[in-house]
């Protein structure tokens, strides 16, 4: 196998054979410690017991330290910021390089997202659930597989190639991905010469299938805020004064209903899309992976792929309104709504923060007052092609699957990744993962394809073994 610009070799097939049979020997107990990781309600944000990320990052450590690779591992977290408050706790474990041989750094991360309602799950979401070839529950795939591909891919090359490895290895495990990584930047600070790496493996994407493997080269950046919308210094009687003073939920829905057009493409002046090509993508496959029901069509313009991978998409993931249940027949003085919006690559997320806001206030309907706040951004991100480790992970995801790696773009955000750049100029991202097209990742019944982990963690042992003969 070569490429344009970096010719690499096969690697030797008895290692890739001795490994292949390691890593089948040990993929029992790397999925029983999967599921054991899942049992962990490890959701990192605020509103959720913080024991449960310490005691997952405890039970990551354990199972990093149990390779037997690393000089160092620990527990660790670092500042917000200036708030004085700490990060959720992340596992930092590092062997040096010898002899000239390249450092790799594993990142993957162990908090989850919230469950949902649990009447949404077939299973219970925190009891790991085998059905078919699919291991259920929240965090199977996002990304506690991504912490298992490389605990049982450290494994197998141990297993093969003994403790005397030339690699060099650091593995960040985090505990705030979901929570939008807010102690990253200082994490990396704070740990900078324990982290650096030639080479950089974030296991937190996904495939273009189940059989065909991908390496995610576009990523949309990321803006999230809390959006308050006030028209009433208190609420008021709907048959009073109902249909001569606007209450807040109608400010409100007339207001989102400017952040798009017709087509539902978005309506904000100020963001951008990126020219790029994209593979095709049947409107029928988007129907079934997505769950969309009979009748109701696409939305926005373009090939389907250059929707979700190279432009903007704005989304309202929740609401503080009165219940059904509650309500009561009086005008609502004030509502509340998450916003999380997608930013194509190319296009630096402060830049479209602000011109979403500006949209917001300029649009805001019968003189209602705004409020935004609770903001996250992250910036979108294009991995460099040219560099020889893709050329490298390229031959060992051939070799692991029998089919070559997609480079794709993905339609989510992995903000972080632009952190890594700034403190780690030099190295080179490689962004990976387990999941497939029916992961659904933060949804309801999230599951791990069995078959994928297993293909994950052989082409991630024979990465780590082609470095080790790199010279």
């Amino acid at each position: 196998m070569t490429d344009s610009q970096h010719p690499v070799t096969p690697t030797d097939p008895r290692t890739v054979s001795e490994l292949a049979e390691a890593v089948q020997g040990g993929f029992p107990a790397a999925v029983a410690d999967l599921g054991g990781l899942v049992r962990i309600p490890s959701v990192s944000w605020d509103a959720f017991d913080p024991a449960h990320v310490a005691a997952s990052a405890e039970a990551v450590a354990e199972l990093v330290r149990g390779t037997g690779l690393f000089e160092t591992v620990q527990v660790s977290r670092a500042p917000i910021g200036d708030t004085g408050t700490l990060g959720q706790p992340a596992v930092l474990a590092r062997r040096p390089a010898r002899d000239g041989k390249p450092t790799v750094l594993l990142y993957a991360h162990h908090d989850v997202q919230p469950q949902g309602d649990d009447a949404d799950w077939d299973s219970p979401p925190f009891e790991p659930t085998v059905k078919g070839d699919r291991l259920y529950g929240r965090g199977a795939s996002d990304d506690k597989a991504g912490v298992m591909t490389h605990v049982a891919a450290l494994r197998a090359v141990r297993e093969v190639l003994g403790d005397d490895l030339g690699v060099g290895v650091a593995v960040f495990i985090e505990g705030e991905e979901e929570f939008g990584s807010r102690s990253f930047a200082d994490f990396l600070r704070q740990h900078r010469d324990d982290l650096a790496a030639d080479v950089i493996v974030v296991a937190d994407s996904g495939n273009w299938s189940t059989t065909v493997p991908a390496i995610t080269v576009g990523l949309r950046g990321n803006v999230t805020f809390r959006l308050t919308v006030r028209t009433l210094a208190h609420a008021s009687h709907s048959g009073m004064v109902g249909g001569a003073v606007p209450d807040a939920m109608l400010a409100m829905v007339k207001l989102l209903a400017t952040l798009h057009d017709d087509a539902g493409s978005v309506a904000v002046a100020g963001l951008h899309s990126r020219e790029a090509e994209h593979p095709e993508q049947s409107e029928q496959q988007l129907r079934e992976e997505a769950g969309l029901l009979e009748g109701v069509t696409p939305i926005g313009t373009g090939p389907l792929l250059s929707r979700v991978w190279s432009q903007p998409s704005i989304t309202v993931t929740g609401i503080d309104a009165p219940s059904v249940a509650n309500a009561s027949n009086t005008l609502s003085p004030e509502v509340s709504v998450r916003i999380s919006a997608r930013i194509a690559p190319g296009q630096a997320a402060s830049e479209a923060y602000a011109a979403i806001e500006a949209h917001l206030r300029e649009h805001a309907p019968f003189g209602a007052h705004v409020e935004i706040d609770d903001v996250d951004q992250g910036d979108p991100f294009l991995v460099d092609t040219s560099g020889w480790a893709l050329a490298e992970a390229t031959a060992a995801m051939t070799e692991a699957w029998g089919e070559a790696p997609l480079q794709i773009g993905i339609g989510g955000s992995i903000p972080f990744i632009a952190d890594l750049v700034r403190t780690f100029p030099e190295a080179q991202i490689l962004v990976t993962g387990v999941e497939d097209p029916d992961t659904r990742a933060h949804s309801p019944n999230e599951s791990q394809h069995l078959g994928v982990l297993h293909r994950a963690v052989l082409s991630e042992a024979v990465l780590i073994a082609r470095l080790d003969a790199r010279s």
